[in-house]
């Protein structure tokens, strides 16, 4: 467990580092058109990271909390991603990761194992759903190096 929570705690360092010396024409590049760049993904991360953030606290507070999902791609498109502020995005990140801290620093096993379910019926325990968050961010650092990748072979 204590791993888990110290990747949780770096994941704002981690995407920061990922991202760390790109040009802005780095950051904006798609590879594809249907495709995200690199400032989508990181106001993605954000995003979702408002809304675990939401659903962490709702199973440790409350019994067997019925627990929402959201279509990450209309996000992207409705709500024009591209116009949307990318620091204060990665400082939002920063901030909810941090609010989380002392929740995490005084888990028990119990509360570890309380529950959230979906409208499918699909259960997850808290732990579970700290697991997909440090996951998560895993997922996109990779998906940021693919994107690098695609750029550099689109210049060369």
């Amino acid at each position: 467990m204590e791993a888990l929570r110290e990747e949780y705690h770096r994941g704002y360092t981690m995407l920061r580092e990922a991202i760390q010396g790109l040009s802005e024409e780095e950051l904006r590049f798609k590879p594809a058109p249907d495709k995200w760049s690199i400032h989508q993904i990181l106001i993605h991360v954000t995003d979702s990271e408002i809304l675990s953030t939401h659903r962490l606290k709702k199973v440790l507070a409350e019994d067997e909390p019925l627990l929402i999902s959201f279509d990450q791609n209309a996000w992207v498109k409705q709500l024009d991603y591209d116009s949307l502020d990318r620091e204060q995005h990665l400082l939002l990140f920063h901030m909810l990761r941090a609010s989380m801290r002392p929740i995490l620093d005084q888990l028990t096993d119990e509360q570890a194992e309380r529950v959230g379910v979906y409208p499918d019926a699909e259960r997850f325990t808290f732990l579970q759903l700290l697991e997909f968050r440090v996951q998560h961010v895993r997922d996109h650092l990779a998906q940021i190096q693919r994107v690098r990748d695609a750029y550099r072979q689109s210049q060369g």
